[in-house]
């Protein structure tokens, strides 16, 4: 566990992730060691096991990075039954559940309050590379460019960004001032969702 813990720790500092996925990355070791020591010498039913992870992971509908650990532990936990090891399963789910408790209670691996998404529309005479780029350094946000899209019969562009603000709130000059840059077009800035798939 103390080793998954690291290893996400290492694997999220300063890259974008979910907290789904840390939580994932924080407990797999400690599944895949499990379901390694129950099918250690044993060709068959590594084999079925491995069947078995395949099946659930390239034939199900995908789910987000815990669901999937979730499946994973819960299938190392009927392997350790199916094989006679109750109580190895049952001290497993312990120190699976506590962790999973603790790592949730204490949000680990969440990202940033402040970060947002911010939809922009501009008309299609407009040269967006860089257009915001003063405004963003201005005050203070970290701004990526993640989708252009075409709207309103190809008129418009719509540019989604992906920001982090240095605090929660989105200063109401900050705005204003990217409303002047495109014409007083539609802007959203809403909650950043990221896709908390594996």
């Amino acid at each position: 566990m103390v080793l998954g813990v690291l290893t996400a720790m290492v694997f999220l500092y300063k890259s974008r992730h979910s907290a789904s996925f840390a939580l994932t990355l924080a407990l797999l070791p400690m599944t895949v060691s499990i379901v390694i020591m129950m099918v250690n010498g044993n060709i068959g039913t590594g084999v079925a096991v491995a069947g078995a992870f395949a099946l659930v992971r390239f034939r199900s509908v995908p789910g987000t990075a815990r669901e999937i650990s979730a499946i994973f532990t819960a299938m190392a936990l009927g392997l350790a039954i199916g094989m006679g090891y109750i109580g190895v399963a049952v001290l497993f789910f312990g120190v699976t559940a506590a962790f999973t408790l603790l790592l949730t209670k204490i949000e680990f691996g969440k990202p940033p309050k402040a970060e947002k998404e911010l939809k922009i529309t501009l008309p299609e005479n407009f040269n967006y590379e860089g257009l915001f780029d003063d405004i963003f350094k201005e005050y203070k946000v970290k701004a990526q460019l993640e989708k252009i899209r075409t709207t309103n019969m190809g008129t418009l562009y719509e540019l989604t960004y992906h920001l982090v603000f240095p605090a929660p709130e989105v200063p109401k000059a900050f705005i204003d001032e990217l409303r002047t840059r495109n014409g007083n077009l539609n802007i959203v800035i809403g909650v950043y969702t990221d896709r908390e798939t594996l």
